[in-house]
């Protein structure tokens, strides 16, 4: 039987007194692509634990309560295409999330007979959840979110924990997680520079 998650909105801020201590799914809503054009709106969070957080931020996108979090080194994030999110949530908020893991960085280092890497996909394939993906590109910088949005943003972040703990298996079994934690460890910095500039070219290239 599948037990319905636990969705908690929290507007402007997240809470205190809350402790993530298997580290916490993050990812981002925002009004578009571009961290230095386009808001940053919600931040969504959860412990592994079937309970999602969905924080709404207010437009002046003070949040220090969410902020510490996101930026407290002892508690990992875990992120699907984390070089956005990190991105977005250090222009938004000010911190620079650290220590990470991404799931996407790791389908791609060891799921290499498919070129499907979306989250959509590595919930299908890996957990036999089927995602909908309906409300990715709804407003989410409108002043109330539908229960739709809400399941949404919910849903990016309730299965990171199982889909690391798959892809952390695969790592292994392919010798190929001291090069992921490298990758990791890089993501901040990579976020960095495309919000400096350099999204492209890639500088490591002649």
């Amino acid at each position: 039987m599948t037990i319905a998650p636990t969705i908690h909105y929290h507007r402007g801020d997240l809470p205190s007194g809350l402790t993530f201590p298997q580290g916490i799914a993050v990812d981002t809503e925002t009004m578009g692509l571009n961290p230095h054009r386009d808001r940053l709106c919600v931040v969504q969070l959860s412990g592994g634990d079937n309970i999602a957080h969905v924080v709404h931020l207010n437009r002046d996108l003070q949040a220090p309560v969410l902020a510490s979090l996101l930026g407290d080194p002892s508690v990992l994030k875990i992120m699907h295409f984390g070089r956005f999110d990190i991105a977005s949530i250090h222009h938004g908020l000010g911190v620079l999330c650290e220590p990470v893991y991404c799931t996407k960085i790791a389908s791609k280092l060891c799921r290499t007979n498919t070129d499907s890497h979306g989250l959509k996909a590595l919930c299908k394939d890996l957990l036999g959840v089927d995602l909908s993906k309906h409300q990715q590109t709804s407003d989410w910088g409108a002043e109330s979110l539908s229960p739709e949005q809400l399941t949404y943003a919910a849903s990016d972040v309730l299965y990171l924990h199982a889909l690391k703990a798959r892809l952390d298996g695969l790592l292994a079994r392919e010798g190929r997680t001291t090069l992921a934690e490298g990758c990791f460890r890089f993501l901040p910095t990579r976020a960095l520079l495309d919000l400096a500039g350099w999204e492209e070219p890639d500088i490591f290239s002649h």
